[in-house]
C-alpha cells in the first residue's frame, strides 16, 4: 500500500501518526505543507520537499527527495531559481507540484494532516488533476472547524474541502457534528486523537513515584495569540499566590509576551515562575510526570493533546471550556473545566487542586484508567491500521479486476 501525507512535516504530532504505520512495510510517503524542517522523530517514510536537504539528526530511515521541475507549464529551471532567491514559491506553485506528485507516485491514499494549510493544499491540487484522484482522507485538527468555520475567510473553502474529500477523521464527536453541518458527504473515521495513542508501559518510567497529592509543580501551556490565553492563567496564578507557597510554577512553548508576564508575576506574587527552554517530548513528559497540576486555555482546541499527555502522566488537569475537554473530563472529579478568558474561576479552579490532595490522587487514578481504555498504542494503532487497510480494499472495489 502508497500512502500520500500531506502535513507539517516538523510537528510533533505528524511523526505520531504517521509513525504507527511505518512499519507495516507500506510505501509512505510525506509532503511537507511549507519549506522547513523535518522532525527527526519521523521514520521510515519518503519526504518530498523544495530542496533535496536533510534535515540534521533525522533518522537514516527517512529519504528525502527534491520536488520534480517545472511543476507548472511555462515556468524554467531559470525562472525557478529566481523564485527561490526571492522565497517567492507561492501555494499555487506548491499545488501544482503535489498535483505532480500525485501523478507520479500514483498513492493508494492521500491524507491531509489539518485543514487550514493541508486541507487547502491538497484541494487545490485535486482541482488540478480535474477528478483524477485517489481516495482523499481529511483530518480535522485543533479549530480548523470550531473556530474557522465561523470565519468569513474560510466558511467556503472549508465547505468545498468537505465537500470534496472522501473520508473524514477528527478527535472530538464535537466536529463530527460541526463537519456534517458543513456539507461533510463522505465516511466518518473512527474518532481517535490526532496524535495517536502512547506507549503507556514506556511513558510510566517518567512518572515521578508516589501519589500525585505529592508533587509541587504546576504547568502552564505557555500558548498566546489568536488563541492562547496564558496571560489569563498567569493572572490567575498571581491571585493565589499566597495558596502557592512551596511550589513552582513552570510555563512551555511561552512567547516573548508570556516571558516578560511570568518574570513580573515571579517579583510581584514572590512565586518561582520557571519559563521552560524548548525540549523533547520525552522530557516534556517527565515534567508532566511530576506536576501535579497542568493548565491550558484557549478559545479554541480539539482534544488538545497535552491535556492528554497531563492525563497519562497523572497531573491534575486544569482545561478551558473551549475545547473538546469535556469528551474527557468531568468536572470536579478527574479534573476542572473552566472559562478561557476569566481569571478568577481558573483561580477558585487551583486552589482547590492544590488543597485537595484526594481529589487529585483520585483523578489520577480516574485518568490512568481512561488511558488504558482510550489512550493506549497498542489498542490505538491497530484501529488506525484497520482503517487504512480498510479504505484501500474499498478502492480497489471500486476500480474493479480490470483496474487493477
Amino acid at each position: 500500500m502508497r500512502i500520500l501525507f500531506v502535513a507539517m512535516a516538523d510537528s510533533i504530532h505528524t511523526c505520531r501518526w504517521v509513525n504507527q504505520v511505518t512499519d507495516q512495510g507500506w510505501d509512505v510517503h510525506l509532503f511537507p505543507v511549507a519549506s522547513g524542517g523535518i522532525h527527526p522523530d519521523l521514520k521510515n517514510a519518503t519526504v518530498h520537499g523544495l530542496l533535496n536537504r536533510r534535515t540534521p539528526g533525522l533518522s537514516r530511515s527517512v529519504r528525502v527527495k527534491g520536488i520534480k521541475w517545472p511543476c507548472r507549464r511555462g515556468i524554467g529551471l531559470a525562472d525557478y531559481a529566481l523564485q527561490m532567491a526571492a522565497k517567492s514559491f507561492t501555494c499555487v506553485d506548491r499545488a501544482h507540484c503535489l498535483a505532480n506528485a500525485v501523478r507520479r507516485l500514483k498513492p493508494d491514499i492521500i491524507q491531509s494532516l489539518e485543514i487550514q494549510h493541508a486541507g487547502y493544499l491538497t484541494l487545490d491540487a485535486n482541482n488540478l488533476l480535474d477528478g483524477q484522484f485517489p481516495p482523499w482522507i481529511v483530518t480535522n485538527w485543533g479549530s480548523d472547524i470550531y473556530l474557522f468555520g465561523r470565519l468569513a475567510d474560510h466558511v467556503d473553502r472549508i465547505k468545498k474541502v468537505l465537500t470534496a474529500c472522501d473520508y473524514y477523521s477528527c478527535e472530538c464527536q464535537r466536529d463530527v457534528q460541526l463537519a456534517r453541518q458543513m456539507g461533510l458527504k463522505g465516511e466518518v473515521l473512527p474518532v481517535l486523537p490526532n496524535s495517536g495513542g502512547f506507549d503507556l508501559t514506556r511513558v510510566a518510567q517518567f512518572r515521578q513515584p508516589g501519589p500525585t497529592s505529592q508533587r509541587r509543580l504546576i504547568l502552564l501551556k505557555g500558548y498566546t495569540g489568536w488563541a492562547g490565553r496564558a496571560l489569563v492563567g498567569l493572572r490567575a496564578i498571581a491571585l493565589c499566590a499566597k495558596e502557592l507557597k512551596g511550589y513552582g510554577i513552570a510555563v512551555y512553548l511561552a512567547n516573548e509576551d508570556v516571558r516578560i508576564a511570568a518574570e513580573l508575576v515571579s517579583g510581584s506574587a514572590g512565586i518561582p515562575v520557571e519559563v521552560m527552554p524548548y525540549c523533547s517530548h520525552e522530557d516534556m513528559l517527565r515534567h508532566f510526570g511530576r506536576a501535579r497540576i497542568s493548565i491550558g486555555l484557549s478559545i479554541s482546541d480539539a482534544i488538545s493533546t497535552t491535556l492528554l499527555e497531563a492525563m497519562v502522566m497523572g497531573a491534575f488537569p486544569i482545561q478551558s471550556c473551549t475545547s473538546c475537554a469535556d469528551e474527557w473530563i468531568i468536572h470536579g472529579q478527574n479534573g476542572f473545566i473552566v472559562p478561557p478568558e476569566d481569571p478568577e474561576p481558573i483561580a477558585a479552579a487551583l486552589r482547590q487542586a492544590v488543597a485537595d490532595d484526594a481529589l487529585v490522587d483520585r483523578a489520577a487514578a480516574l485518568n490512568a484508567q481512561l488511558a488504558r481504555e482510550r489512550l493506549d498504542q497498542a489498542l490505538i494503532k491497530p484501529q488506525v491500521i484497520a482503517m487504512y487497510e480498510k479504505i484501500a480494499a474499498q478502492s480497489r472495489k471500486k476500480k474493479g479486476p480490470a483496474n487493477l
